[in-house]
């Protein structure tokens, strides 16, 4: 396949989304890559995904940003750097300028599925986020409270997994992770509409914004990591 050098989105707001999406990304990893592909039925329309992990911690989610295109000449499906994905994003011209693949990290070859989803539930925003702000403050207090010796990456990554793997309240089905995922990439808003589907071993909270992915308890590549807002 030939890679397509320049993707045109729909508008300059669907530009400045995706920078921000990726600017979000690199605060967590400053060398993180990016999954992407970009789909369409023909050359008038098309849709581009960009999938980037949130990489801390013993457990975590895929974070999952769209972006509409005003054409689409040949399918995209290619790992980059998520720092020069963004150098090639123009707000101004509402375009994509993609840059060279590099050799995909392990999770970038274990993608949700595209189809196959079944709705699980819709857990209200405003029950939420109550438990998510609660669950944030328990892990600054607890990780606080460790002595700076003892403060080490692996015993903040266990305080994190024991409090993100707690099941929502208002939908027990899904890990507080994805929620906590959903926030410290952006998506996650007071008051916004909140969808849950499962296919497979895969979890996703949807919001306007994008979707958060993760992997249910023994599913095969599980292991996908992310800390806690510190």
């Amino acid at each position: 396949m030939t890679i397509t050098a320049r993707l045109a989105l729909t508008d300059a707001g669907e530009a400045a989304d995706l920078s921000a999406f990726l600017l979000r990304l690199l605060r967590f990893d400053k060398a993180a890559a990016v999954r992407l592909q970009a789909v369409g039925p023909g050359a008038d329309d098309g849709v581009l995904a960009v999938f980037g992990r949130l990489p801390l911690g013993g457990s975590g989610a895929l974070a999952i940003r769209t972006a509409r295109l005003g054409g689409l000449a040949e399918p995209v499906d290619l790992t980059a750097s998520a720092g020069q994905l963004l150098d090639g994003v123009d707000t101004g011209t509402g375009t994509v300028t993609l840059p060279a693949p590099v050799t995909g990290p392990a999770w970038a070859g274990l993608l949700p599925p595209r189809t196959g989803w079944r709705p699980v539930g819709a857990p209200p925003a405003a029950e939420v986020y109550p438990e998510l702000m609660a669950g944030v403050g328990e892990f600054r207090e607890r990780s606080e409270a460790v002595p700076a010796h003892h403060r080490t990456r692996a015993v903040l990554d266990a305080l994190a997994d024991e409090i993100w793997s707690r099941p929502v309240a208002a939908l027990p089905e899904l890990p507080l992770r994805a929620v906590h995922a959903a926030y410290v990439i952006g998506f996650l808003k007071p008051g916004a509409p909140l969808t849950v589907h499962r296919a497979g071993g895969w979890l996703r909270l949807s919001a306007p914004a994008g979707s958060v992915a993760v992997r249910t308890a023994g599913a095969p590549g599980a292991g996908l990591g992310l800390s806690p807002l510190r």
